[in-house]
C-alpha cells in the first residue's frame, strides 16, 4: 500500500513519515486527484436540488485525500526537497491548477453554488455557514465561473502558465542558494567572533565542505556583513546575495517575471478588473491600492528621512576610516553595528550568548502558556528530517493539535521563514484538530554546541510561532475558514503582535539567560537591548517600503515590459537612498513571484503592524502584557476565530475601533523624524 494513501495511524494523526517515499507521490497525487475529480463531479451531477450539506459541505469533503498527499509534498518541497521533488513539482503544479480551473468552471456545479447564494436568507444557515457559503461563492466567480467559451479557456490556460512559472520561480532562486557559498581563509576568520567561525563552519559541512564558508541563509550572511571588517569580501558576499535569480543562465528569473506580470494583467481584464492590483485588493482588508498607496506613502516620508541622515553619520564613519567615496549598500551593516556599539553599548557578542535556541523556544512557550493557557509535551515520532522536532500542544487536558519545528538552514531548504500545516482544523465530521509546522533557516552550530540567535532571530522565531499558535488555536467548523485562512492583510496580525511580547522584561529575565553559567541577561543589558529597539528604523523601513511599493507599481496599472526598468523607475521616483536596496529584489522576490499569495500584497505586513501596534497597547494600558481579559478576548476575536467574519469585524471585536497609522509611527520611532 502506498503510505500516502492509506490510513495514517501515527500518533495524532501525523503522516507516516518514516515510510513515504519520493517514489510515492507520483501515484499519490494520481489517485488523490482522480478521487478528488470523481467527488467533485457527483456533486455537480446531484439531481437533488442544491443544498449548503449536498453542495458546500460535500465540498468540503470531496479534496481530503488530495489535501493530504499535497500537505506533505510541498512541505517538503519547501523544507527538504531534492532533484526528484523538483521535477515532479514542475510537473504537478500545472496539473493542479488545471484541476482548480476544472473545479471552478464547472457550470453544473457554480449553478448550484449560485443557487444557494441567491437565497442564502431562506436556508436557515448559522452566521459561520452564511460566511462560509458567500466565500466559496466568491471564489468560484474570481476564477472565472461566470466566463464562457474563449475567455474561459483563456483563464485556464494563464492559470497552468502561472502556476508553472511561480514554481520554476521559486527553483531558480533555491539553485542559485545552493550554488554559491564564500570560502573564508584563516586571515578571514581572524576578527569574527567565535559563534560566526563556527557557524561558518557548520554552513561548509552542510555542503559537504571542510573549512568555514559564508553562504546567502541570511542568519549567516547578515552577521557576517555587520562584523567582518574587510570590505572586498562584505562587497563580494552582499552582490551575490542581491543577485540570486539575475545571474544569468537557466536560473535567471527576469524574463519570469516579465512573464508572469503579464499575464496577471491579462488574469485581471479577463475578470473585468482594469488591473491585477484591483482584482488582488477587492478582497483585503485595504480593499483598493490607493488605500495601500496611502498607509506605504504616510510611513515612506518619515523613514526615507530618518535614513538619510542615518547614512550621512554612517558615510563620515566610512571617510574616517580613509575610505573615499561614497557609503556603499556592503557597508551599511559593518558600519551600522560600530555605531550601534558606540551610542548603545550594543554588541550581538555580548547578546548571543543569552539568546540559545532552546531558551527562546522555552520563552515561545511560556508566553503561550501565560496568554493562552496552552503547554507542549514533546513527542518522539519519525519526522521528515532529524532537525525537526515536534511536541503535542494541549489546553488543560484537550489536545489542540501537534506543533512541528524545522530551524535550521541546510541545501534542500529554500530561504527564508514561514509557517504551513500538515492538517487543518475542522469540525464539520468531528473534532479534527491541526498539525501546524515552523520552517526557519537558523546557523546552526557544531554538534555538541547550542545554536545561538541573534535578536532579529528571536523575533523570527516568535513572529513564525504567532502563525503556528493561528492555526492551532483554530476553533471553526469548516476547514475553508480555518487557522490562517483569513486576508492577507490581516494574516500577519498574530505574527506580528506575538513579536512584542520577546521584548518584554519578564520573558528576556526570565529565558535570556547565558548558555554557559545560567545567569540571567543583566538588568543593564536588557535596558541597553530595549533602548536600542529602534535602532536603524529608517533603514529597515525604507528597505521594506522599496519591496512594497514596487510591488504595487508592478501590479497597478499596465504590465511592465520590462520589470527591472520598472523597479529602477519606482526607486528613482521615491527617491531610494543610494546605499539602500530593496529587501527583496524582484528577481528572487518569492512573496510575490513564486506564487501569487503576496503579489499587491507585499504591503500587508505593514497593514498589520498597524493594527499589531494597536492589539499590543490593549495589554500594554493594563499595566500587564499578560492580562488575562485582554489575552481572552485576543484569542476568540483573532487567534481562533479563522475567517469567520470579516477581518476588520474581528479587530473591531478584539479593541472596539480600528487604529491610524500613528501607532504604527510611533513603534517604529519615526513620529518625530
Amino acid at each position: 500500500m502506498n503510505p500516502l494513501l492509506s490510513d495514517w495511524t501515527a500518533p495524532f494523526g501525523l503522516p507516516p513519515f518514516e515510510a513515504i517515499e519520493t517514489a510515492h507521490f507520483a501515484p499519490a497525487f494520481d489517485a488523490a486527484l482522480a478521487e478528488a475529480r470523481a467527488r467533485i463531479d457527483a456533486i455537480a451531477e446531484d439531481p437533488a436540488p442544491p443544498s449548503f450539506a449536498n453542495t458546500i459541505e460535500a465540498l468540503e469533503r470531496a479534496e481530503l485525500a488530495l489535501d493530504r498527499v499535497a500537505a506533505v509534498f510541498f512541505g517538503l518541497a519547501g523544507a527538504d526537497t531534492n532533484d526528484a521533488i523538483e521535477a515532479l513539482q514542475r510537473d504537478l503544479s500545472p496539473r493542479l491548477a488545471a484541476h482548480h480551473s476544472e473545479t471552478m468552471m464547472n457550470p453544473r456545479l457554480f449553478a448550484r453554488i449560485d443557487a444557494l447564494a441567491e437565497r442564502k436568507e431562506g436556508l436557515g444557515l448559522d452566521a459561520e455557514s452564511a460566511r462560509v457559503l458567500d466565500l466559496y461563492h466568491r471564489m468560484f466567480v474570481r476564477a472565472g465561473a461566470r466566463l464562457e467559451g474563449a475567455e474561459r479557456d483563456r483563464l485556464r490556460e494563464i492559470m497552468q502558465r502561472l502556476a508553472s512559472l511561480g514554481t520554476a520561480f521559486s527553483q531558480n532562486v533555491l539553485a542559485d542558494e545552493k550554488a554559491w557559498a564564500l570560502s573564508l581563509g584563516e586571515k578571514d576568520l581572524a576578527p569574527l567572533p567565535d559563534w560566526l567561525v563556527a557557524a561558518a563552519a557548520e554552513a561548509a559541512a552542510e555542503r559537504g565542505e571542510a573549512g568555514h564558508a559564508v553562504t546567502l541563509s541570511r542568519s549567516l550572511i547578515v552577521p557576517f556583513l555587520q562584523i567582518s571588517p574587510d570590505r572586498e569580501l562584505r562587497e563580494t558576499a552582499f552582490r551575490a546575495w542581491v543577485a540570486r535569480g539575475a545571474n544569468g543562465g537557466p536560473s535567471d528569473n527576469r524574463a519570469i517575471v516579465a512573464e508572469t506580470l503579464q499575464l496577471r494583467e491579462e488574469r485581471a481584464r479577463l475578470l473585468g478588473y482594469p488591473d491585477f492590483a484591483s482584482f488582488k485588493l477587492e478582497t483585503e482588508m485595504a480593499r483598493t491600492p490607493e488605500a495601500v498607496r496611502a498607509l506605504l506613502m504616510a510611513v515612506w516620508g518619515p523613514a526615507r528621512a530618518q535614513a538619510e541622515a542615518d547614512a550621512a553619520e554612517l558615510e563620515r564613519r566610512l571617510h574616517a576610516d580613509g575610505i573615499n567615496g561614497a557609503l556603499e549598500p556592503w557597508d551599511w551593516r559593518y558600519y551600522s553595528a560600530i555605531r550601534q556599539r558606540e551610542e548603545h553599548d550594543l554588541d550581538e557578542a555580548e547578546i548571543k550568548p543569552y539568546l540559545a535556541l532552546e531558551a527562546m523556544i522555552a520563552a515561545a512557550f511560556d508566553v503561550a502558556g501565560r496568554l493562552f493557557d496552552l503547554s507542549f509535551l514533546p513527542l518522539d515520532v519519525p519526522l521528515y528530517h532529524p532537525d525537526a522536532r515536534a511536541w503535542e500542544v494541549r489546553r488543560g487536558e484537550r489536545h489542540m493539535g501537534v506543533f512541528i519545528s524545522d530551524w535550521f538552514a541546510r541545501p534542500s531548504k529554500r530561504s527564508g521563514a514561514w509557517c504551513s500545516s500538515f492538517r487543518s482544523q475542522s469540525k464539520l465530521d468531528g473534532e479534527v484538530r491541526p498539525i501546524a509546522v515552523n520552517v526557519c533557516n537558523f546557523a546552526k552550530a557544531p554538534k555538541g554546541s547550542p545554536s545561538l540567535l541573534t535578536f532579529d532571530d528571536a523575533r523570527t522565531l516568535f513572529h513564525e510561532f504567532g502563525h503556528a499558535l493561528h492555526v492551532l488555536m483554530s476553533d471553526v467548523t469548516y476547514a475553508f475558514i480555518s487557522g490562517t485562512s483569513v486576508a492577507r492583510d490581516f494574516v500577519e496580525l498574530p505574527s506580528q503582535l506575538y513579536e512584542h511580547w520577546l521584548s518584554t522584561p519578564e520573558v528576556l529575565e526570565a529565558h535570556a539567560r547565558h548558555v554557559e553559567t545560567g545567569a540571567p541577561m543583566p538588568r543593564d543589558l536588557v535596558d541597553r537591548l530595549l533602548a536600542a529597539r529602534n535602532y536603524d528604523q529608517g533603514f529597515a523601513t525604507v528597505e521594506y517600503l522599496a519591496s512594497a511599493l514596487v510591488d504595487l507599481d508592478f501590479h497597478a496599472g499596465p504590465a511592465p515590459a520590462d520589470p527591472m526598468a520598472a523597479q529602477a523607475a519606482t526607486l528613482a521616483a521615491l527617491g531610494m537612498p543610494e546605499a539602500i536596496v530593496m529587501r527583496h529584489a524582484t528577481p528572487h522576490f518569492q512573496h510575490v513571484f513564486a506564487g501569487d499569495g503576496y503579489s499587491s500584497a507585499y504591503y500587508s505586513y505593514m497593514w498589520s503592524e498597524v493594527m499589531d501596534a494597536d492589539a499590543f497597547a490593549a495589554f500594554t494600558e493594563t499595566g500587564d502584557p499578560f492580562d488575562a481579559d485582554v489575552a481572552a478576548r485576543l484569542a476568540e476575536h483573532v487567534y481562533s476565530a479563522g475567517g469567520s467574519r470579516e477581518a476588520a469585524e474581528l479587530y473591531t471585536a478584539f479593541r472596539g475601533q480600528m487604529p491610524g497609522v500613528e501607532a504604527l509611527l510611533a513603534q517604529r520611532g519615526l513620529t518625530a523624524a
